[in-house]
């Protein structure tokens, strides 16, 4: 195994670790000292060593992987602000790793992607990546996609919780169970997981029952990145909420179309500590 690649071979992955009580262990920095840390994952070791310089030289911390079990490995055992992840690896590809990071810890993710990986990029942004940028690339547009995703996630204010992650959320016939990520009916005859990117963008509706989002603006708030041209990534993700939630999907009620505007959530919502 590549030692570069190991967590407990790299001396800022040392530094950076947290013990399990949650107290940062001797050699970490202070909060405020605290350097962004990225985790790049990828099996070709030269993308994984170019990578990990130009970004080192622009200011980043960086962890590497080879494979999806190296990086669940490191990410158990360091705070992780953002992952790079490639999607065609060898074992378990960077599409499944996003989701485990997205469902364990909600880690920001950017996809690399080859010109011919359409389907699998756009699978990566419905289940919650953030981005993604085609190879060959430039690593200057990485770095400012990187900081773009930080950038907009931090301007992003803390969400409004119920009271803690066991609070109930109900509306219309259905209930979120907010620890297991699912919807279930009223009634607890139908139940629907809900990918991570399903649960955020259904979270912001819920916390802002009656408003009108445009597709940018929860592009921002849920994947932290602003919109291109002919990016269908919320309009797919509404389609698919409306499957789970809408009792006809083809003529919404719950979550409307407000034409020329965006999309709102169009049913009371009710709040309560468990």
């Amino acid at each position: 195994m590549d030692t570069q690649d190991h967590p407990a071979s790299h001396p800022d992955a040392r530094q950076n670790r947290v013990n399990r009580a949650g107290h940062l262990g001797p050699g970490a920095r202070v909060a405020s000292e605290r350097v962004t840390t990225i985790l790049v994952v990828d099996d070709h070791r030269e993308i994984r060593d170019s990578l990990k310089e130009y970004l080192e030289h622009n200011g980043f911390q960086v962890l590497t992987a080879a494979s999806a079990v190296q990086a669940r490995a490191i990410a158990a055992d360091n705070d992780i602000d953002l992952a790079v992840l490639d999607i065609m690896m060898p074992g378990e590809d960077g599409i499944s790793l996003c989701r485990h990071l997205r469902d364990t810890r909600e880690t920001p993710v950017i996809f690399l992607t080859a010109k011919t990986e359409d389907t699998d990029r756009v699978v990566g942004l419905e289940i919650g990546a953030n981005d993604y940028v085609v190879k060959p690339f430039n690593p200057r547009e990485l770095v400012a996609r990187i900081r773009a995703i930080l950038r907009l996630l931090h301007a992003i204010p803390p969400p409004e919780t119920v009271s803690s992650e066991t609070g109930l959320i109900t509306f219309d016939q259905w209930c979120v169970e907010r620890r297991r990520k699912c919807l279930v009916s009223a009634s607890g005859e139908l139940r629907h997981e809900l990918t991570p990117a399903e649960y955020d963008l259904l979270m912001v509706f819920l916390r802002n029952p009656g408003r009108v989002f445009g597709r940018d603006e929860l592009l921002k708030m849920t994947c932290g990145r602003e919109g291109r041209p002919f990016d269908r990534t919320i309009d797919n993700q509404v389609r698919r909420l409306r499957k789970k939630v809408e009792t006809e999907p083809s003529r919404p009620r719950v979550i409307v179309t407000v034409w020329g505007r965006g999309y709102c959530l169009d049913v009371e919502v009710e709040r309560r500590a468990v």
